[in-house]
């Protein structure tokens, strides 16, 4: 019985310490890689960073997806440019603790929490794998605003750091809620129909 999409697809492997390595290492150059994609989109361009997120929280479980996001904050604490925004926005911990300082511990919490739902097995039907990606996204949403609301109040918190982003973000979880329960049911085909 597997809890989580990663330890199904590569069962014999998941408890050996050169695959969490791969999987943690992997994960954060994703998360890299997705900050810098942009997709146009209305009102503000989109990139496909908080879908990253959550989905790495989802496939990998709390313990793998925390040292994943805590190895992507170490990067960019030590300078690397792998924010959104960076290196034109700041490095390192003067970016780090700026006005997007809240939604990057967002990205902590959120990924934590959707990979302890995926263990309860959330992540295997539509509804539930829906449920789970807003309850990370919420998090994320209230954290980043919080913390932005002390550079320029509260209300322009909302305005600039949560309602341009709500479309965008409605559109990621959609796409999650068909994938993530589709690559459990390819698994279970592949394995011979047991119940993952």
């Amino acid at each position: 019985m597997h809890s989580v999409l990663v330890s199904a697809l590569w069962p014999q492997r998941n408890d050996s310490l050169v695959f969490k390595l791969t999987a943690v290492i992997a994960g954060s150059l994703l998360l890299a890689l997705s900050s810098k994609l942009q997709v146009p989109f209305w009102p503000v361009p989109m990139t496909m960073q908080t879908l990253v997120v959550l989905t790495i929280g989802m496939a990998l479980g709390p313990r793998l997806a925390l040292a994943t996001l805590g190895l992507y904050l170490l990067q960019g604490a030590v300078g690397l440019p792998v924010f959104a925004g960076t290196p034109e926005k700041g490095l390192g911990l003067a970016y780090m603790t700026g006005p997007t300082g809240g939604y990057l511990a967002g990205f902590v919490i959120a990924a934590v929490l959707v990979g302890k739902l995926a263990e309860r097995r959330w992540d295997r039907h539509p509804l539930t794998t829906a449920a789970a990606m807003l309850a990370g996204m919420a998090v994320i949403y209230a954290l980043g605003a919080a913390w932005l609301a002390g550079f320029i109040g509260i209300e322009k918190a909302v305005q600039f750091g949560v309602l341009p982003f709500l479309l965008a973000d409605a559109v990621k979880i959609m796409l999650a809620t068909a994938l993530i329960p589709l690559a459990w049911r390819a698994v279970r085909r592949f394995s011979g129909g047991g119940h993952a």
